[in-house]
């Protein structure tokens, strides 16, 4: 059976990236649809090595008669469009923060939480915040052997996390820095190229910024309301590519050996940690990259059943599209995907 795909937010980084995506993993489709706001109408995206689709206007899009829609427009955006498109019969994995944390929404992470998807009741299906799904899929293994009772995470997001503008943005004052001028910041708050900025979206009133807020309340939700979680998120000058500092604080013993052993049975996750020069991953090696790469095992001694790992993944894959593909593949393998009727 072949199935009938929109991508909204088409010509957006996650949006070209679930395409190609789309592609590379042979989904079964029987036609696809790139959607994007008025002004992109028009223009050419790719679909596969052959297939160039014409954007056409999400505004005006009848998703009646259409079996999936891959969402990535924004939040704003998906909160009037994601309804309609269910509303239709369409099948809506949204890739945006809008319905994450509303209780009748599955958040779903395929090899941590499938179990998710029989309780789809709106038609909607969430995409958990990219630096969360690299973080609960290494952890799934290590909380289902050990359970984790305590994590404290520093992150090291690439700028590709804040669109095609983010990444514009570092090259821009990369190539200004090397020649000396001047740097004004637009997207982000301070200048990104050469820095790091431990600010990723607003603050909040206890002092951490939402994006923070994220990986706590979602990492719960997925793996353990029980979980306690603190973060500090950092803006980095890498284009692609998310990294991790982990600690965890395990309910029972933990060893380092037990440890690779759960975490390279685990699906999704690669093992890569060896205690030499180099080996250990790095976000520029994970770029187009489906595993999540955990490098840097070892007990961490100052908790009772500690240990400390280091985390890469591709945000734009792993982190959004990819994710939200394998949230389809495991509709359609599960048998829980209905054709929708036009």
């Amino acid at each position: 059976m072949a199935y009938r795909v929109a991508v909204v937010g088409a010509t957006g980084a996650v949006g070209r990236e679930m395409l190609k995506t789309l592609a590379e993993r042979r989904f079964p489709v029987s036609e696809v649809v790139a959607l994007a706001s008025a002004r992109s109408v028009g223009q050419e995206t790719s679909f596969g090595d052959k297939a160039v689709l014409k954007v056409r206007n999400l505004e005006t899009h009848d998703f009646a008669g259409w079996d999936i829609a891959l969402f990535s427009p924004g939040a704003a955006i998906s909160a009037v469009h994601a309804p309609r498109a269910a509303a239709a019969g369409c099948l809506v994995i949204d890739n945006t923060s809008q319905f994450r944390m509303e209780p009748d929404v599955p958040l779903v992470v395929p090899e941590v939480n499938p179990q998710a998807l029989l309780k789809i009741k709106r038609g909607i299906i969430a995409n958990p915040n990219c630096s969360t799904i690299q973080m609960v899929v290494a952890l799934k293994p290590l909380h289902d052997k050990y359970r984790v009772k305590r994590v404290v995470v520093a992150t090291y997001q690439s700028v590709s996390g804040a669109g095609k503008e983010g990444m514009d943005e570092l090259l821009l004052q990369s190539r200004r820095s090397l020649v000396h001028d001047p740097i004004v910041p637009e997207n982000f708050t301070k200048p990104i190229a050469f820095n790091v900025i431990p600010h990723i979206d607003r603050f909040m009133d206890d002092g951490s910024t939402k994006e923070e807020w994220k990986m706590v309340a979602e990492t719960r939700k997925i793996l353990d309301p029980d979980i306690k979680v603190f973060a500090t998120c950092v803006r980095v000058p890498v284009f692609i590519g998310h990294a991790e500092a982990i600690n965890v604080e395990f309910e029972n013993p933990v060893t380092v050996e037990g440890a690779r052993a759960a975490l390279r049975q685990a699906a999704g996750v690669r093992v890569m940690d060896t205690r030499e020069d180099g080996g250990y991953m790095t976000p520029l090696e994970c770029a187009g990259e489906d595993e999540t790469y955990v490098s840097r095992i070892r007990i961490d001694p100052t908790v009772e059943h500690g240990l400390a790992f280091w985390c890469v993944a591709d945000n734009l894959r792993k982190g959004a599209a990819l994710n939200a593909i394998q949230i389809a593949e495991t509709m359609v393998t599960q048998k829980l995907l209905k054709k929708a009727t036009v």
